[in-house]
Parts: structure tokens; C-alpha cells; sequence
């Protein structure tokens, strides 16, 4: 890896960005309101929103180096803001305003030399996670370029980590075209699929039924289109529904979820967000309890947590507690890739599964970024993103991380010629 050259920031640049998909006001679409074609009815109940369904706002930030490259990063929310403890909602012009008065002054004249380092000197004083975010991923880019290496190269330098030699399983998510959708990964071999969006009493069903089919339905999809050798996990994320329907109590979550598992052709099942127990506290809990119910009954099914396990130190004590199997790391709530990278390695401290996520709303360069940190952590599993349609976000992460891969095997080799001379 050679020097950083003595890079500095120049000038900090701003651009409107759009994200891949739409944010989502939870609690109404969880009260039940209609939908017309794309949009539903009604008025929104979080704050923030102005209405139910809105698109996704973005900001890009630009970082202009001393040698006169541009290094970018994009900042957002996560489809659900404003739910599960989470940020509220994304408002560009507002972040835009926060970023040239608090942030751009600190990022001016500072050195690229250490990602930990510079992030550590701009992103403090309690800023917006999604401004982290987006810097965090500008800054990471701007010393790899310093450097002339990949940011996983960088992410494995600064965390002390080996240089990978191998890929991370990727999930899609499949939005509300499910069939068609739940196809395209099997037709695509994708390693765990199909998320489900169940987001709604509908989709869920009177004590499960809705849902149960449709999870028969997937396993049965995955012997007919699949081919022989072919077992992925099948990981569904039922946004609470278990509990709002089932009922909260861990034992009787536990039991919907093993008898899930009896439906799925004796394919890994993993389920997100089985049930909101409305704070991270009883979150924690909860879910500690439903992990010790499932391992009681015997099943081999798993759960993984995402409300309420949201920042870098909701991740740790998660971990500490092993109260879920995996833990979705979701980026933009977490901010920045600092603590993103620190979240991974807490999971695996406690063997606990680390599943670097995300949100359908983010952008192809946060994807990408995203990528080489889950690549050089080597986490258990990460997200296919952005957008709800499968093929975009699997192309995106899938191509990054090939590429990532190819270049990673060629320093090797490189390197290992030149231990040998």
C-alpha cells in the first residue's frame, strides 16, 4: 500500500440525489389505511411525513482533494423513518444547510491519510446519522484514493483485518411483486432471499395463514426452479406481525416461528423482526427470551433484529446478549462506517451474526461502498440494494463485489511474489 501523498480536503460540493425507492410512513401502513395503484390513502402518522408514501430525498456530498479528484458520498434515511427508534425522515435542504455551516468547515484542510482519523476529527457533536453516513463513505474513498488501493483494503489496514479471499452471501429483498420477484432470485441462485415485505395484516394473515402459504409457496418455488444443490435461506421479514397477531409473549412467538420452520422443505429459516416490543430495552429483552424459547422446542429456525437495534452501542448490547441469532447492521442508522465496521466485529466477538443491511431507499454509490466494508469485515451476509426490484441491486452489490474480489486476488499474488524474491 503506498503513502497517502499528503492529501487534504479542498472544498466541500453538495448535490440533490434521489434514492431507489420511496419512504414509508410504518404506522399508517401498519393501521391498516388503503392503497390506489403505487400510493395509498389516508394521512400519514409519523412526523415528518407529508404523506404516506414520498420519494426518497438524497444528498450527495463531494469531497475535492488536493490533486483535484472528487470523491463522493450519499447521505439518506431508511425506507421506515422515524419508526422502530430510528432518525426522522430525510429533508434535504435542511441536511444541506446543517452540512455547509457544522460539517464543511471541519472537512476543509483536513488530511486523508487515515479514514479513522479524519472521521474521527469531522463527524462529531451529535450530527444527523445520515449525514455521518454520507460523509463517512466520502472520506473512506477519498483515502483509498490516497492510498491507490480498494476501501476494503483500507477498512483491513485501519481494523487490523486479513485481506479476504472470498465473497459474502447476498440477500434480495423483494418488495410487493413477490412472485415474480421470489423467480428472479431463484433464477439468479441467489444466496438468501426473499424478504417478503410482510408489512401489513393482509400479507400476514388471520394467525399467520397468509404468510405461512406464502412461505410454503417459496420452498416449493425453490425445488421447481432451483435445480438440484441449491438451499438458500429463506429469511422473511415480518415487520412485528407475529407479535401483533400471534401475540407478544416470547413463547408463543417462538412456537408460530418453529412451526414456520415445518413449512419450508427443511430449508434454513431466519425471521426479521418477529415482533415490536416498542422500546430497545424490552426489544433486547424479548427477543433474548424468544432465542431461548426456539433453542427449548429444539427448532433450528432463526430470528434476526432490526428495530430497536440501531446505533453502534444498541448493536453491542444486542451481541453482548445474544438476543438474536443475526442482527441486521443497518447502515444509515447506524452513520458512520466506523461504527459500521465496529458493529460487524461485536457480532462476531459474541457469535452473533452479522447481516450488513441497509434500506431499498438508499443510492448505487452508498451500495457500493457498502460492499467493501461487508466484503472486508466478511459478515455473515449482506444486502442486495437499492430498489425493490431484485436485479438492479443484485448487479450493483453482486458486480462490486466481484470486481473487489478480482483485484484483491491480484494483490495477493502480487504481494506474495514479492515475498518469495
Amino acid at each position: 500500500m503506498t503513502a497517502g501523498n499528503n492529501l487534504t480536503i479542498s472544498d466541500v460540493l453538495l448535490a440533490p440525489a434521489q434514492g431507489a425507492f420511496f419512504y414509508d410512513d410504518q404506522l399508517a401502513i401498519r393501521e391498516g389505511v388503503a392503497s390506489d395503484g403505487f400510493v395509498y390513502k389516508g394521512k400519514p402518522r409519523t412526523p415528518g411525513f407529508t404523506a404516506i408514501r414520498m420519494p426518497a430525498e438524497a444528498l450527495s456530498v463531494g469531497l475535492k482533494l488536493s490533486d483535484g479528484a472528487i470523491v463522493w458520498g450519499d447521505m439518506m434515511s431508511v425506507q421506515y423513518a422515524g419508526a422502530g427508534g430510528r432518525d426522522p425522515v430525510f429533508k434535504g435542504e435542511a441536511i444541506a444547510d446543517l452540512t455547509r455551516r457544522s460539517v464543511a468547515p471541519r472537512l476543509k484542510g483536513l488530511p486523508v491519510d487515515s479514514f479513522r482519523d479524519a472521521c474521527a476529527a469531522s463527524l462529531t457533536g451529535g450530527l444527523p446519522l445520515a449525514v455521518s453516513y454520507g460523509v463517512s463513505q466520502a472520506l473512506l474513498q477519498a483515502v483509498a484514493h490516497a492510498h491507490r488501493c480498494t476501501m476494503a483494503e483500507i477498512v483491513c489496514r485501519e481494523f487490523d483485518l486479513p485481506i479476504p479471499d472470498k465473497g459474502v452471501p447476498l440477500y434480495a429483498q423483494s418488495g410487493d411483486q413477490r412472485q415474480v420477484n421470489v423467480d428472479k432470485m431463484i433464477l439468479r441462485r441467489i444466496d438468501v432471499l426473499p424478504h417478503g415485505l410482510i408489512n401489513s395484516r393482509e400479507k400476514f394473515g388471520p394467525k399467520g395463514e397468509s404468510f405461512l402459504e406464502f412461505a410454503t409457496w417459496v420452498a416449493r418455488r425453490v425445488r421447481e426452479l432451483g435445480g438440484g444443490g441449491y438451499r438458500p435461506t429463506l429469511h422473511f421479514d415480518v415487520y412485528g406481525w407475529i407479535g401483533l397477531e400471534i401475540g407478544l409473549s416470547p413463547a408463543d412467538v417462538a412456537a408460530f416461528i418453529a412451526k414456520a420452520a415445518d413449512h419450508v422443505g427443511g430449508l434454513q429459516l431466519s425471521i426479521e423482526s418477529p415482533a415490536d416490543y416498542g422500546s430497545t430495552d424490552l426489544q433486547l429483552e424479548r427477543y433474548a427470551e424468544i432465542v431461548g424459547c426456539l433453542r427449548k422446542l429444539g427448532s433450528p429456525a432463526r430470528i434476526a433484529v432490526d428495530e430497536y437495534c440501531n446505533t453502534l452501542d444498541d448493536i453491542e448490547r444486542f451481541a453482548k446478549a445474544r438476543a438474536a441469532h443475526a442482527i441486521q447492521i443497518k447502515t444509515p442508522d447506524v452513520g458512520s462506517f466506523v461504527d459500521i465496521v465496529q458493529g460487524v466485529r461485536h457480532c462476531k466477538a459474541h457469535g452473533v451474526g452479522a447481516f450488513v443491511g441497509g434500506s431499498c431507499v438508499e443510492t448505487d454509490l452508498s451500495a457500493r461502498v457498502t460492499t467493501h466494508v461487508a466484503v472486508a469485515t466478511q459478515a455473515e451476509m449482506m444486502l442486495a440494494k437499492p430498489g425493490m426490484g431484485v436485479d438492479e441491486g443484485v448487479s450493483i452489490v453482486g458486480n462490486e463485489q466481484n470486481r473487489l474480489l478480482a483485484i484483491l486476488n491480484t494483490a495477493r499474488h502480487d504481494k506474495q511474489k514479492e515475498d518469495f524474491r
